[in-house]
């Protein structure tokens, strides 16, 4: 998914054409539950990262509870990137930058609602 591909946000600039070129999310499965994510990084986001930390551990979890469990476990001591929450593609998500530097993102996935 590209930068392009994301809705607007209310109150913030338009992304450029090169910006919205980048890479929102790439994603490499590893095993049943996890996988490791890339992004080109862009928008409000930047100031977490550091050069050559644009990768991110994706855990698909259950449910909402078990998500808020883990993701307050892995941002303790470190940084809240996007709170948990329910998002345009329709997933339960959120990103995190743990006590040792390593980005986490949660996902829970959740039914879409029927399109009529």
């Amino acid at each position: 998914m590209r930068f392009n591909q994301m809705p607007p946000e209310e109150g913030q600039p338009a992304l450029s054409e090169e910006e919205g070129n980048k890479i929102m999310h790439v994603s490499l499965p590893v095993g049943e539950h996890t996988s490791i994510m890339g992004s080109d990084i862009g928008g409000p986001w930047t100031e977490y990262y550091k050069e050559g930390s644009n990768f991110q551990i994706n855990l698909n979890i259950d449910t909402k509870e078990e998500a808020n469990r883990i993701f307050a476990g892995l941002s303790e001591n470190g940084h809240v990137n996007m709170p948990l929450a329910d998002t345009f593609w329709g997933s339960y998500f959120g990103m995190c930058t743990d006590a040792y530097g390593i980005n986490w993102m949660i996902n829970v996935d959740q039914e879409q609602p029927s399109q009529s």
